[in-house]
């Protein structure tokens, strides 16, 4: 035997109790009037008056469960919609931080950058210290090169995590909107059940 969801138990709910506590009543009005009526003779000239009572009383009651039905299966597509949110900000979270990780990870490559620029530095200074020969203008020549691509490096570094910070704000703004939105529908959507009970209740 198949196990009962909560699903289940809140439709039979909605089919059995109705919005407003009132169908049972209206189903047992509903078979007292039949059972007056089954014992009426076929000429008495109320025998046709409380068949058409019944006629109206199905007719309202078949209203009633298509109604459930209809919001049942209304919630449930909103709340099918509100778990494709969900998981889509978390994803969008997930994406962030390892966007966060990943800037991280460039800002400690480029502070070691920036320490060996400062060795650089001092070796270049010790090297300018010795005579000038050949070969060290050659190789001042080349730490000048290597201290000039670090330098740009290091620049595209902090232009990048400078870029992943504003994109992160920019995403949890619209975190905190869609938060916001789902708010106000849920609380539309209260509103509207209230303005649906209340009209159900003066029926």
């Amino acid at each position: 035997m198949a196990a009962v969801t909560d699903d289940d138990i809140i439709r039979r709910r909605l089919l059995i109790d109705g919005e407003g506590g009132n169908d049972d009543k209206r189903l047992n009005n509903l078979l007292k009037t039949f059972i007056r009526w089954s014992h009426l003779k076929d000429d008495d000239e109320n025998s046709q008056a409380m068949y058409q009572r019944m006629q109206a009383m199905i007719a309202q009651c078949e209203y009633t469960v298509e109604k459930a039905m209809n919001t049942y299966e209304m919630n449930k597509q909103e709340q099918d919609n509100y778990e494709k949110l969900r998981q889509d900000i978390e994803n969008k979270i997930e994406d962030a931080t390892a966007k966060i990780t990943e800037a991280k990870a460039e800002l400690q490559l480029a502070k070691c950058i920036r320490k060996n620029r400062q060795e650089y530095d001092n070796l270049a200074k010790i090297i300018q210290q010795q005579p000038d020969r050949q070969e060290t203008t050659r190789q001042l020549q080349t730490l000048g090169k290597e201290l000039s691509s670090l330098a740009s490096t290091k620049q595209q570094l902090e232009e990048k995590l400078e870029l992943r910070k504003k994109q992160f704000m920019v995403l949890i703004t619209s975190i905190h909107e869609l938060q916001r939105i789902l708010e106000v529908d849920e609380q539309k959507e209260k509103e509207e059940s209230k303005e649906e009970d209340m009209d159900s209740t003066t029926t």
